[in-house]
């Protein structure tokens, strides 16, 4: 075949074509579809850097018949061809193939994707196969993007990324959820005379997990280096089979010096909106693609959060109007229980049909960090709710003050000894300080429209399942 330089298909699709036209180019890809008669091919053809595929105009008495043969869907090409203006419908350009070579083939009776019509649940089955699908790679794409623009605002803002441990030996949320790490042999543990494992002979001395949270060590550089992010991975061992819970997912939790509630509230509600313009704007394609084949009001919706000031409620506030509320729930409601999801989409989409976020809750129900308000029952919690997700950005003020931070930790039977890395923040210098964490995948959740976490994250890890 000629040397030609490859061109990626989104070049060739988005309106920088035309000064190709007429010449001969190359192009690879995996075989989307073939479809045509007795004297002429049309190959779809994809290579992943766009939804669109560009079509392959195959005039068969020019190819060697065994080739066309093994030319199927899942098939992997180079084409040379010349580059045209399309006479069909629903593209401007396409390439009359003058040489292809198959760098892959595909077997007809064994390639899961050969036929269209699987089921996401089938999907998550070949999780390393389905990235190739129209659905997926619009889901992976609109992934990185989100990924790079969450980089993209802090740095912009004069954040600084900060990369929190991954092994911890503590439990940011206290709920004790959380992945052991070790390299002692499980067939022989040390033992302590009371039976306990002996920690001091693991690799690290003591009982260390996968993080939670990177929180509580971004409050560290929070208090250096004044406002940081960090965008990790975290991990909880929670027997939750939910369409909305991962074992292992991704965090951005910024940390702020200086940042009270309200500041706190402010960036959350511009950053989340940025986040869902830089969709809106840079992700055209493939939203339009997810909206038609899954969920008609996604642009809709995902415009309404742009366009919407977040309304801002107190917590007792919020009981109240769901207890006057003319529904049905499934939890039922009272001063002091943790708001569930349908709660909580209660007062988005049907009482202020805008964002909310919620503010000052029950100290019972919120964890140890959070900064204690005067009337000693709440704390200076928000959470930022969104339609048809819920919750979706979880934070507060923290407390500065060592000796209410300490007592409050004892109440919830942390050992403050275990701690003192933590509390020297406020033994020297401390000073207010806020932050919050959005869970990466239900924000992806709510911009593409997806109704199962498992289908945002290339390799979902949930109970009893890590097979890839």
């Amino acid at each position: 075949m000629k040397d030609i330089k490859r061109i990626e298909i989104i070049e060739l699709l988005q309106g920088k074509a035309n000064a190709q036209i007429g010449t001969e180019i190359c192009v690879k890809g995996w075989v989307r579809t073939k479809r045509g008669n007795k004297n002429i091919a049309f190959i779809a053809l994809n290579d992943g850097t766009i939804i669109h595929n560009i079509q392959i105009v195959v005039e068969l008495e020019a190819f060697n018949e065994d080739i066309l043969r093994r030319i199927t869907t899942g098939a992997c090409l180079r084409v040379n061809g010349k580059l045209v203006e399309s006479m069909g419908q629903g593209q401007n350009v396409e390439i009359q193939a003058t040489e292809i070579e198959i760098y892959g083939e595909a077997d007809v009776d064994t390639y899961p994707l050969q036929k269209k019509g699987h089921t996401l649940e089938f999907l998550r089955e070949i999780a390393h196969l389905r990235p190739r699908t129209n659905t997926f790679g619009a889901i992976f794409r609109m992934r990185h993007a989100m990924a790079f623009a969450i980089h993209k605002y802090y740095n912009d803002r004069g954040f600084f990324y900060w990369h929190s441990p991954i092994i911890t030996a503590s439990d940011a949320e206290g709920a004790g959820e959380m992945f052991q790490v070790t390299n002692l042999d499980l067939k022989n543990l040390p033992l302590l005379p009371d039976g306990s494992v002996d920690y001091s002979k693991d690799f690290y001395g003591k009982e260390t997990s996968l993080t939670v949270s990177g929180q509580l060590e971004g409050e560290l550089g929070a208090m250096s280096l004044g406002k940081i992010y960090t965008f990790g991975p975290t991990f909880r061992a929670e027997n939750s089979n939910t369409p909305r819970h991962l074992s292992e997912f991704w965090m951005i939790e910024p940390e702020m010096a200086f940042y009270e509630l309200e500041d706190n509230m402010n960036l959350a509600e511009d950053f989340i909106k940025y986040l869902v313009s830089y969709a809106l704007e840079n992700c055209k394609d493939d939203l339009e693609f997810l909206q038609n084949m899954y969920d008609k009001e996604l642009i809709e919706r995902l415009k309404f959060v742009v366009e919407n000031d977040f309304m801002r409620l107190k917590y007792t506030d919020a009981i109240e109007i769901l207890l006057k509320a003319n529904q049905k729930f499934e939890f039922p409601i009272a001063w002091g229980v943790d708001l569930q999801s349908e709660h909580e989409r209660y007062l988005v989409e049907k009482h202020f049909k805008k964002p909310v976020i919620l503010i000052d809750y029950p100290k019972e129900i919120k964890a140890f960090y959070m900064k204690q308000n005067n009337d000693g029952k709440t704390v200076r919690a928000m959470d930022v709710l969104f339609p048809k997700i819920g919750e979706i950005i979880g934070g507060s003020q923290r407390e500065e003050n060592l000796d209410k931070l300490v007592a409050r930790m004892k109440e919830v039977g942390i050992n403050p000894d275990d701690m003192k890395w933590y509390l020297d923040t406020r033994r020297y210098g401390t000073a207010p300080h806020s932050g919050f964490g959005l869970g990466f995948e239900r924000l992806l959740l709510f911009v593409t429209g997806m109704v199962n976490i498992r289908d945002v994250i290339p390799f979902p890890r949930t109970p009893h399942s890590a097979e890839f």
